[in-house]
């Protein structure tokens, strides 16, 4: 194993983790986070509709993708999921915020988004699951899933704002 798989199971190891952490923060209230109902209230608050679904596709997404990015398994679709998910987190929650994350701003979730994008085009390295079963896809196909994650991500921007608010005094 040379030093670039070696960078890549540093690197694929630590976001992952990171990107699981948060997932189990929303899915199970781990580590002080809120949960899956307090999770699904926060995206309410954020006029995400209709919000469970989407509580269950985020949460699910960090803690599902961020395991199998972590251990270099499925890597290709963990990382374009990861990416499109980026995407939302950051236009959603932290673009108006500005760059730096003491502000709340983009900078943390860009690194993770920054990190998928490299690790989706790159490949999981020699360390990884998906070395072990031979699973493997060709650069412009890993190319072509980093721009559906992309796209998708922005789709997921759009579709929320579409979705119509509940009536006053509705639920």
């Amino acid at each position: 194993m040379g030093t670039l798989d070696w960078g890549l199971l540093i690197v694929r190891v630590v976001a992952g983790l990171i990107f699981a952490a948060h997932g189990a923060q929303k899915a199970f209230g781990w580590w002080s986070g809120p949960g899956l109902t307090g999770w699904q209230a926060s995206l309410e608050r954020m006029g995400i509709r209709p919000a469970r679904p989407w509580a269950l596709l985020s949460a699910g997404t960090e803690l599902l993708g961020g395991l199998a990015l972590a251990l270099g398994f499925l890597t290709p679709l963990a990382t374009a999921l990861l990416a499109g998910l980026s995407i939302v987190i950051i236009g959603r929650v932290h673009l108006p915020h500005g760059l730096w994350n003491k502000d709340g701003g983009i900078e943390f979730p860009l690194t993770l988004a920054a990190i998928v994008a490299a690790v989706l085009l790159v490949g999981p390295g020699a360390a990884s699951l998906d070395r072990l079963l031979q699973l493997d896809l060709a650069p412009a196909a890993r190319a072509g899933l980093l721009l559906l994650g992309v796209l998708g991500g922005m789709a997921a921007l759009a579709v929320p704002r579409l979705a119509p608010k509940a009536p006053l005094g509705a639920g």
